[in-house]
């Protein structure tokens, strides 16, 4: 069936979403509702603010109402490891779960999901949580920075989170030589540094600013997505070190405080529109078990974020 973005909504359209507080700066919708277009598929990508004390029975109505699959944004990665029915092993490795897939059992009996599916099953639906993040971050960084390989790099990553966290454990299985953690809650960046040193022993790990500089600063807090947002950096720290490069997951608004105070350093900067690219592909091809059109996605992502 057509469905190009003048087709109206019907009673066999089927429906994916993302979940996030809050929710308004999201561009997954016009990336994720082209690239369903592109497939032919007659479904439609929404978004919804979901308050985190009320994240697990959304993920169960969404359950219920048979829900192809669901995004999960901050500050709903961590907590939905423990909503979820069955972890995938990207899920299990990095810790966090941010693209859930709506599962029913065929007639021979294996699960598949719902997206296989012609119609909502009348069976059992479970949920299977997956991570999509830690694979689209590595890529997003090769390719804002040209950076062949992150193996020997130096990186201070600010916040310990779901996507702090899935970032420190994937660039550690990459190679990087350290991990310096600056979060506002010394407890959790403790927490962080401890699950660092039993699963990635062969790497540095340092809570605080290192005192020389470093390769890499990503910042993974939601500091950046208001005007009125201080630095989730200390400007001083940047200003004296100077670090090569400057990637902030936040990509709306384009230009962050972060990055503006990065290139006004000297750095190259980038935002996390690729990183919100990668990550949203693989989710889509999860829930249809089809390839992404990828450069149909960047092309609406890329529209919606810089007009």
């Amino acid at each position: 069936m057509s469905n190009d973005a003048s087709d109206s909504v019907n009673a066999s359209t089927r429906y994916c979403a993302v979940f996030g507080h809050p929710i308004g700066h999201s561009a997954s919708p016009a990336m994720q509702n082209a690239g369903l277009a592109a497939l032919g598929l007659n479904w439609r990508y929404l978004a919804f603010d979901v308050h985190p004390d009320h994240l697990r029975p959304a993920i169960e109505g969404a359950r219920l109402m048979g829900f192809i699959g669901l995004n999960l944004t901050v500050p709903h990665k961590l907590p939905a490891l423990d909503m979820v029915d069955v972890l995938d092993e990207q899920a299990r490795t990095w810790g966090a779960v941010n693209t859930i897939v709506f599962e029913t059992r065929d007639r021979s009996g294996p699960w598949v999901p719902l997206g296989a599916t012609e119609t909502p099953p009348e069976r059992e639906v479970r949920s299977r949580g997956c991570n999509t993040d830690a694979d689209a971050i590595v890529q997003a960084l090769k390719e804002a920075f040209a950076w062949e390989s992150l193996r020997g790099a130096s990186v201070l990553l600010l916040g310990a989170g779901g996507a702090a966290r899935t970032a420190a454990l994937r660039l550690a299985r990459e190679g990087v030589s350290a991990l310096y953690l600056v979060n506002r809650t010394q407890a959790r960046a403790a927490e962080l540094a401890a699950d660092l040193a039993i699963s990635c022993p062969g790497v540095v790990v340092v809570q605080g600013y290192p005192s020389t500089s470093v390769d890499l600063v990503i910042n993974a807090t939601s500091l950046g997505l208001k005007a009125e947002d201080p630095l989730p950096i200390d400007p001083q720290w940047l200003q004296a070190r100077r670090p090569r490069f400057v990637y902030d997951m936040i990509y709306r608004p384009m230009e962050t405080g972060l990055l503006r105070a990065a290139r006004s350093a000297g750095c190259r900067a980038a935002n996390g529109a690729g990183m919100l690219l990668h990550q949203g592909t693989r989710a889509l091809e999860l829930w249809t078990g089809r390839p992404s059109p990828v450069a149909v996605m960047r092309a609406a992502l890329e529209k919606n974020l810089y007009g």
